[in-house]
């Protein structure tokens, strides 16, 4: 009679789960990201580079600095994680599980 293979003992560790999408800016694993064009389409970034964020990032991008300011200065995500608006909001993220956070945006 053939002899079965032994089980693998309980004690092995059971296989890492698939890992998420990852942010750009925070470096979380999240569940979803969206596309965040590095420079603004409205300062002529359509065709451009472009970061996959996390929604609290995303918003909290629009909401901390203007279009301009994106093109201008902060068209790397290098540059962007340096943004001194940015700091406080990427210290506490960065300690979160927070999936969404509401838009946040001023009124125009």
């Amino acid at each position: 009679m053939p002899r079965r293979p032994a089980s693998p003992p309980a004690s092995w560790p059971p296989a890492p789960a698939p890992a998420g999408p990852r942010c750009g800016l925070c470096e979380r694993e999240v569940q979803a990201t969206s596309r965040h064009h590095l420079v603004p389409r409205e300062e002529g970034g359509r065709h451009g580079p472009v970061v996959d964020l996390c929604q609290p990032c995303h918003s909290s991008v629009h909401r901390f600095l203007s279009n301009r300011a994106l093109a201008r200065t902060y068209a790397t995500v290098e540059a962007l994680r340096t943004a001194e608006e940015l700091q406080t909001y990427l210290r506490w993220v960065k300690k979160q599980r927070v999936e969404r956070i509401t838009n946040r945006r001023g009124r125009g």
